[in-house]
């Protein structure tokens, strides 16, 4: 079975839904160590809500994690054909 082989929705599921976990997982630890308010206002960025800052940050995280799962998926594939 190569790459090709395989449907393109289950290559989206398998960027998406371990990057989702894995960013729930770093939501988690980062929010349990930093407030999101205090971290706001020490940046100077103003005014934002504990459920605001924890919505930003873990879809920050999950952009970050997804990402480095498509690099993955990326680098997987041969640099050149096979004879």
């Amino acid at each position: 079975m190569t790459t090709k082989d395989i449907p393109k929705t289950q290559k989206i599921v398998a960027v998406f839904w371990p990057s989702f976990l894995t960013a729930g997982l770093a939501t988690i630890l980062f929010f349990a160590a930093f407030d999101p308010q205090l971290l706001m206002q020490v940046s100077g960025y103003g005014h934002i809500s504990r459920m605001g800052g924890y919505t930003v940050g873990f879809f920050l995280f999950w952009a970050l994690t997804a990402s480095t799962c498509t690099l993955t998926c990326y680098f997987q594939k041969p640099c050149h054909k096979p004879e």
